[in-house]
């Protein structure tokens, strides 16, 4: 009976949070932890908590370092196989998810269901501190931090923290000397766009 599910599109299973349908009851169950925020399956040499017994499985090659999953064109290796299947589409170039929406194509899954969002409105990430709802659960986590003061990007050379992984990548031209947005009036040079636009408009625009 589920299998037939596969074929006739059925989805009996329905989440009275968010509607969202599901054609075998574990899903549901699976997918009920986001709202309530349960994680049953913890890691025993950090104690961090996750939804599925899966997401522990491959949690656990950050701790031991395993990547057994390798792309046959550049040889980067992957924790899982879901991972490798998307890199390889940066190869192919293949985006196999549309929106029936729009048209807009996309190499996951899971990146045309946050993407199908901006249509439908849905905002299924709910933060527990304020209250503020979110399309992806990792804008929910970068939005957490503001509440927490959590800085979990670490740079290498001098050990500043921060919130955000691309505020890092920043932060480290400076150690490199890496300017790479030149002036298009003068001959200087500038590590973020930002600082180029700044210097723009105090010294080349007429006022």
């Amino acid at each position: 009976m589920t299998h037939k599910r596969v074929h006739t599109g059925e989805r009996p299973y329905a989440c009275d949070e968010c509607g969202k349908a599901f054609n075998q009851s574990c899903d549901l169950t699976r997918h009920k932890r986001i709202h309530t925020g349960e994680r049953p399956y913890s890691c025993n040499l950090c104690g961090k908590g996750f939804t599925t017994l899966r997401n522990l499985v491959t949690h656990k090659r950050v701790h031991t370092g395993e990547r057994p999953y390798v792309c046959d064109v550049c040889g980067k290796s992957f924790k899982e196989s879901g991972t490798l299947a998307e890199h390889k589409r940066t190869h192919t170039g293949e985006l196999p998810f549309s929106c029936d929406v729009c048209g807009n194509a996309f190499k996951t899954s899971s990146n045309l269901t946050v993407h199908k969002r901006t249509h439908t409105g849905e905002r299924p990430y709910a933060c527990k501190v304020c209250g503020n709802a979110f399309k992806d659960s990792g804008t929910l986590a970068k939005h957490m931090r503001t509440h927490t003061g959590e800085r979990p990007f670490s740079c290498d050379v001098c050990g500043k923290a921060f919130s955000e992984s691309s505020n890092l990548t920043v932060h480290k031209f400076s150690h490199k000397g890496h300017q790479p947005i030149g002036c298009d009036a003068c001959s200087l040079r500038f590590s973020r766009k930002s600082a180029m636009i700044s210097h723009w408009q105090r010294f080349h625009v007429t006022k």
